[in-house]
């Protein structure tokens, strides 16, 4: 920005001294050399009137000092030189002043003025005045020297101006960046101070409002994640515990299903708890996460767990590999959150059999989850948060999945959408263990 507004002053400098230089440049010439004439016809004048009418028959003539640097004479009516310096021979402005008018011009490289002697209403001689060309110039190459350098140093006080007020001007938006650089590191203290432009301090003032409603808003969400986690926690913790205690005293065999059912659900609702707080504290970037279950263990836990509520629906459930290898390791609850997502969407919203692949992609697991229905939503729409309906799918499910994903490191994508078919890549090293290990 400095060197900008350095250019645009600059510019604007140079514009306004050649719109003034230009026209006094050629004032000071047209001065000069009328300046030079008027003095030549002053010596012309004051030489004609030293002349007297008896010149002709011997009378010497005394005529003042020649301009300087030119030459001052007297002709006769024949255009022959009787007194002073100039052309033997008299040249044409001679002849056009012995017509009874003073002449002005120029001939041989000097400026030339002739100026006729009357008497008795009769021309009785001329007096020519001359002076270089060449010293009328060098004056007027010294003017312009001069004007040259005042308009360079006009120029250089415009640039000293310009840059004071560049660095003016773009030292408090210089600030204002380096806050929001601080702000997007993750230090919501960072405020904007006050400058002396009133424009600039509107912006710091609105960034600081904006700031400020942001850390209060990320505040508010910490301490109802923080409230939420202690609230959900506390009773969760008591009721497994419960569950446990009446599973290890009661020998009841109609009740111990139940029970073992009810502490598994507990189980599965703590995991999820712990899965959510991870992601809200996580901020949407990827984790290392220690990968504890085995792809094999995964499918069947997921197979027992929603192999049931499909059977009440009258639907089949699949789980099972195709080239991946049955043994790697991944992070279980995450992945297992996101599949239990997918098959509950797919429970809900989809037909037919739904079944659960993984296949080996080198580098990364993928996992598809279909079913026999279709997705008519946009791929692009599909996992906005807060869109919800039987026909497209979409729901907070899905973007809670595909965050869930983003914080593994992989990604959540529909494959396809008739079948419908959503894909989870999970990535893994080149050994085969887990890329979170």
């Amino acid at each position: 920005m400095r060197q900008r507004v350095v250019r645009v002053a600059l510019t604007a400098a140079l514009v306004a001294v050649v719109l003034l230089a230009v026209p006094l440049a050629l004032a000071i010439r047209s001065s000069l050399y009328a300046d030079q004439r008027d003095t030549l016809e002053r010596a012309a004048l004051a030489g004609a009137l030293r002349v007297s009418p008896d010149y002709a028959t011997g009378d010497p003539v005394e005529l003042p000092a020649s301009p300087a640097g030119g030459r001052l004479g007297l002709y006769d009516p024949q255009s022959r030189l009787r007194a002073g310096s100039g052309p033997r021979p008299g040249d044409t402005l001679i002849g056009h002043a012995l017509g009874g008018e003073a002449v002005r011009g120029g001939a041989g490289g000097d400026l030339v003025v002739a100026v006729p002697v009357s008497h008795a209403e009769k021309v009785i001689g001329v007096v020519r005045a001359s002076s270089p060309v060449s010293a009328v110039r060098h004056r007027v190459l010294i003017a312009w020297g001069v004007l040259v350098g005042v308009a360079v140093l006009a120029l250089a006080v415009a640039v000293l101006v310009a840059r004071r007020q560049a660095r003016l001007l773009a030292a408090p938006l210089e600030d204002l960046s380096c806050h929001c650089r601080a702000v997007t590191e993750g230090d919501l203290t960072a405020r904007a101070a006050p400058s002396s432009i009133a424009e600039i301090d509107q912006v710091a003032r609105t960034h600081n409002e904006m700031l400020h409603s942001l850390t209060e808003l990320l505040r508010y969400e910490r301490d109802f994640t923080a409230n939420a986690s202690h609230q959900l926690r506390t009773p969760l913790t008591g009721l497994q515990l419960a569950l446990e205690a009446g599973l290890a005293q009661d020998d009841d065999s109609r009740l111990r299903p139940v029970l073992s059912e009810a502490l598994a659900t507990t189980q599965r609702l703590h995991h999820t708890v712990e899965e959510v707080l991870r992601l809200s504290r996580s901020g949407g970037i990827a984790r290392p996460l220690t990968a504890t279950t085995a792809v094999r263990q995964l499918l069947r836990d997921t197979e027992e767990r929603w192999h049931g509520l499909f059977a009440q629906d009258g639907r089949r459930l699949e789980c099972g590999t195709q080239d991946a290898p049955a043994d790697v390791r991944i992070p279980g609850d995450p992945v297992s959150e996101v599949l239990g997502i997918l098959l509950d969407n797919a429970r809900a919203h989809g037909r037919g059999t739904v079944r659960v692949t993984v296949r080996d992609l080198g580098d990364a697991l993928a996992f598809d989850v279909s079913d026999e229905g279709a997705v008519t939503g946009g791929p692009a729409e599909l996992f906005d948060r807060g869109r919800s309906g039987d026909a497209d799918r979409a729901g907070i499910g899905l973007a809670l999945a595909r965050d869930l994903a983003v914080s593994l490191g992989g990604r959540l994508s529909l494959a396809r959408g008739h079948p419908a078919t959503f894909t989870l890549l999970v990535p893994v090293h080149q050994d085969g263990a887990a890329a979170f290990e």
